[in-house]
């Protein structure tokens, strides 16, 4: 499903947090947001999720408007956020059966996606762990695993790899690109490695405004340089000048 972004704005008294961005989505994508702190990457994804109005502009999902069906389109997205949102005295299989009780499966139904997405995540041998004893790493994956219950069309992924270790941060990559056949995928991130491995378009963000949106291989290129980190700093100094 397509998403397209129409002169999105929102303010807080006298600060522009979003400045008249547009972009668009591509269906079965995976799409980065970029910036420093303040840059308005949050502010957009509250926007794009329903959790805060925009003051100007327009959110279409396909062919429906954000303002005008909310309702229908909460239905189909997700959100995993930085914090993860687990029960940190049920197992990792009550968790889930508990998330899919939630979206209103019934009890065998509930168990059914449970044992489906500890399979798919590849959590079998911790399914009967609580998840305050989980690493860090098996907590993030738990909180997406808990995201995808509803099978949404859409899934925000909100800094999803933060404070991992390099080998949790690559096996969370893998599931991450695996998703994309099943949906859009669109995340925040500040590790740079991380967009650039996983995205097929980066949109970086400053001051409220988008000043590149690109494939991470057409940035490096247009920027001559050899990472999207090395890029994502010359473009942003650049701006600055």
């Amino acid at each position: 499903m397509k998403i397209k972004i129409n002169n999105l704005t929102k303010k807080y008294k006298d600060l522009i947090a979003v400045n008249g961005v547009s972009f668009t989505v591509n269906s079965n994508e995976i799409f980065a947001l970029l910036g420093v702190n303040g840059a308005g990457k949050t502010t957009t994804i509250k926007m794009m999720t329903a959790l805060t109005p925009p003051d100007n502009g327009e959110i279409f999902y396909g062919d429906l408007s954000l303002k005008d069906s909310p309702g229908e389109i909460k239905s189909f997205i997700n959100v995993s956020p930085q914090e993860t949102a687990i029960a940190e005295n049920l197992t990792v299989k009550e968790n889930l059966i508990f998330i899919a009780g939630i979206y209103g499966f019934k009890k065998q139904k509930a168990l059914e996606k449970a044992n489906a997405i500890i399979e798919q995540f590849k959590l079998e041998e911790v399914q009967n762990k609580k998840a305050k004893l989980l690493s860090g790493g098996m907590k993030r994956r738990l909180s997406i695993a808990m995201a995808l219950v509803s099978e949404p069309k859409i899934l925000f992924l909100d800094e999803p790899t933060l404070g991992l270790d390099v080998i949790a941060r690559a096996e969370l990559w893998k599931l991450i690109s695996s998703l994309k056949d099943k949906m859009t995928v669109i995340l925040t991130t500040h590790y740079m490695e991380e967009a650039e491995s996983l995205a097929d378009t980066v949109a970086i963000m400053r001051k409220g405004e988008i000043i590149e949106l690109d494939s991470p291989k057409n940035i490096m290129e247009k920027t001559n340089t050899v990472s999207l980190e090395k890029a994502f700093i010359k473009i942003v100094q650049e701006d600055l000048q």
